[in-house]
């Protein structure tokens, strides 16, 4: 089964979120709060952060993203490189790569708290937007080239970043965005010319 990677990150998010939904100890536990990395070595709440959500829309809204489009990805990494722990390794480090710059900026600050798998999300979506920028995605129910959607995710973020106050971290999702770009290139460095081809040759689908 070519998409088991993802479907066993999704199950071990839904898992490990709902049990911190009926359990504070577990949020407490697994949750990113800079003053317990920094001062008591407790690093693994770089990636445990991504495995909470918020409340149960942020949960699903994330997961339904993972499970459209990690497939297609995982698949895709499993062709380019034959084996399967490469969408993991892309995943688990997105999560890490994602929030560091926000971990970083407060890691001196004991009233910063950060959870969600939004960056590594991003991570995934930009990395198939790298290799079907005009494919159409559903934002609300409203078609979208894939492409145009990355622009304006971006504009956005960093609209949002700058003026904060929503409780969101935009940081981390434009950290996730570019990971995903990267670390596409990096493993396949004709998906750029790939990508460009496709992008000065729009083929809606």
């Amino acid at each position: 089964m070519q998409s088991l990677v993802t479907l066993a990150l999704i199950a071990v998010t839904v898992l490990v979120s709902w049990r911190a939904f009926n359990d504070r100890r577990v949020v407490d536990r697994l949750i990113l709060w800079p003053p317990a990395i920094a001062r008591q070595r407790e690093y693994w709440r770089l990636l445990t952060h991504g495995f909470l959500h918020a409340d149960f829309p942020h949960l699903l809204f994330n997961m339904v993203t993972l499970f459209f489009f990690g497939r297609l990805i995982e698949r895709l990494m499993l062709q380019l490189t034959g084996s399967p722990l490469t969408f993991l390794l892309f995943y688990l480090s997105a999560i890490v790569v994602a929030i560091l710059p926000s971990y970083l900026k407060n890691q001196d600050n004991p009233r910063y708290f950060s959870l969600g798998a939004s960056g590594a999300v991003s991570a995934v979506l930009f990395a198939f937007i790298m290799v079907s920028p005009w494919s159409l995605i559903f934002v609300f129910f409203i078609p979208m080239p894939a492409v145009l959607y990355a622009l304006f995710y971006v504009g956005y973020s960093i609209w949002m970043d700058r003026r904060g106050g929503d409780n969101i971290n935009h940081s981390a999702h434009l950290a996730g965005a570019a990971y995903g770009v990267l670390f596409m290139v990096a493993m396949e460095p004709q998906v750029l010319q790939v990508f460009w081809e496709q992008l000065v040759n729009p083929r809606f689908r």
